[in-house]
């Protein structure tokens, strides 16, 4: 399958999870991507045994962000290592990059300095605080930049008593790659009109801000915060968590009361409750949270969660479980749309967020070996088989 991004060409010298996934994006569209990696390789091949991620016979978070790619190693602190590079730029659409502003010149990747040698190259920059400001050459994770720094960390939480909630690995790179691939899809939509290439970026602070920006917004316009209660005192009893009879928790999300109170009460086989003044409008209902919500705590724990779902469902009522990530995984809907689609070893990958009707994706393929590829990158820009082994005595290759 050739798809909408057959023979665009792509370097993907970014390290661990953001950068990386815009360019798996890319490829997931038919785009040919080499993933450039320093000696040693990426770190992020060895994430998958870190302390507190899932244990594992593959190496999962390498294969989800680098399918389908090509490995070559250069050690870009040498100036013939540098060459090399500058060779395959000059023939490259998009060069993806996650080093800090202050360390691109050592390395030969200034913006500047490619634009040089291929002024139809997009060049794509993701860092943890942005290019510019005191921060810029910062370094963060999205753990840091994304979920402790943009707000999220200390709102995303039970109550307001409760400590800062963690982030779990990828979180926010993956958001951020989103974001970077949509500058570059960006990008070369205008160099179709225009003919140049250019400059675009993103941070892991900007997708955190983002993905906040609902509350930021709120701060930036000066309104009133309200610490967030405790779920027994929450604000409105239609939005809030609840606990089946069986122990398992679901998320009930009722906007329209107008409608779906009286839903709600059916379903619940409590008509008595429409009558109750404390619930008879929004309003009240609202006043009452705390009074409904022991109510609906009560009525809920009579049944299992696998009872009232067809009930709620059938109602048309919103709401849905609080799923574990094996429960998500092997769900059968994300496998009705694509969101979770076959690999080309038979396994299952989640595939990247992004559909286009009529375009089917590139069979997702196994990750690179490192520098496995070298030879055939090196004859694909001219190299000669005495020419790589010389870079490779010399140790241009890592």
């Amino acid at each position: 399958m050739a798809g909408i991004f057959a023979g665009l060409k792509v370097i993907d010298a970014a390290t661990y999870v953001a950068g990386p996934s815009a360019a798996t994006i890319l490829g997931d569209f038919g785009a040919s991507v080499i993933k450039l990696e320093p000696p040693g390789g990426d770190a992020y091949r060895m994430l998958a045994t870190a302390p507190g991620q899932p244990h594992g016979e593959t190496n999962y978070p390498w294969t989800l962000d680098n399918r389908s790619k090509r490995s070559l190693v250069l050690d870009l602190k040498r100036a013939d290592a540098q060459a090399v590079l500058q060779r395959m730029v000059r023939s490259t659409d998009v060069f993806v990059t996650n080093t800090v502003p202050r360390l691109r010149a050592s390395l030969g990747i200034e913006p500047g300095t490619l634009a040089a040698l291929n002024p139809r190259l997009i060049y794509a920059a993701l860092t943890a605080y942005g290019e510019t400001g005191p921060e810029a050459s910062k370094t963060g994770f999205d753990a840091t930049a994304y979920w402790a720094r943009s707000g999220l960390m200390d709102l995303v939480k039970s109550d307001a008593a409760a400590p800062p909630a963690r982030s779990v690995a990828g979180m926010g790179d993956h958001p951020a790659g989103v974001a970077l691939y949509g500058a570059i899809v960006t990008a070369l939509y205008r160099r179709e009109r225009t003919g140049e290439g250019g400059f675009v970026h993103t941070s892991l602070l900007d997708a955190g801000l983002w993905a906040n920006s609902f509350m930021v917004q709120a701060a930036l316009d000066g309104a009133r915060f309200i610490p967030r209660p405790p779920r027994d005192r929450a604000p409105n009893a239609m939005v809030n968590l609840y606990r089946a009879g069986c122990g398992r928790w679901f998320l009930l999300a009722l906007l329209n009361e107008a409608r779906q109170w009286p839903m709600l009460v059916q379903v619940l086989g409590q008509p008595a409750w429409r009558d109750d003044p404390r619930f008879a409008s929004q309003a009240l209902r609202r006043v009452n949270a705390s009074a409904l919500a022991a109510m609906l705590d009560a009525a809920f724990e009579s049944r299992s969660l696998a009872e009232w779902r067809p009930l709620l469902d059938a109602a048309g009522l919103t709401f849905d479980a609080v799923a574990t990530t094996e429960e998500a995984a092997a769900a059968d809907q994300p496998r009705a749309t694509g969101a979770i689609r076959p690999a080309a070893d038979g396994r299952w990958t989640v595939d990247s967020p992004l559909h286009v009707a009529g375009e089917a994706k590139s069979v997702a393929g196994p990750p690179p070996a490192l520098a496995a590829d070298a030879d055939t990158i090196l004859a694909e820009h001219g190299y000669s088989p005495a020419e790589v082994l010389e870079l490779r005595e010399a140790g241009a290759l890592g």
